[in-house]
């Protein structure tokens, strides 16, 4: 069992930055492949990064790569998301999830067998 708690979300102007963490309990950490996703209001949950169990390999989706970094620390035990030039359409509840082992397609949402609870970030314009 994982669980995971999500922090760092806030509000921020257009271009700015933030931080978001995610704090994992549970054993064997550094097995689990860990994302963030996230859901706007009225939309679906979409998926915006990923990174392997070693921290060697991350994935991006195309409207954040360039954007946001993906990172691990698998001596603390958490995943982070570096997110810079926020724009407005970021806005959104950013999830942490995670899946013991290698995924084929780390880009889909019901892959993942644990989620965080979520943390909002509000980008003003």
């Amino acid at each position: 069992q994982v669980q995971l708690v999500e922090s760092g979300g806030g509000l921020v102007q257009a271009g700015g930055s933030l931080r978001l963490s995610c704090a994992a309990s549970g054993r064997a950490f550094g097995s689990y492949t860990m994302a963030w996703f996230r859901q706007a209001p009225g939309k679906e949950r979409e998926f915006v990064a990923s990174i392997t169990g070693d921290g060697y390999s991350t994935y991006y989706a195309d409207s954040v790569k360039g954007r946001f970094t993906i990172s691990r620390d698998n001596v603390k035990n958490t995943v982070h998301l570096q997110m810079n030039s926020l724009e407005p359409e970021d806005t959104a509840v950013y999830y942490c999830a995670a899946r013991f082992g290698v995924m084929a397609d780390p880009s889909r949402t019901l892959s993942y067998n644990y989620r965080g609870q979520g943390t909002q970030v509000t980008v003003s314009s």
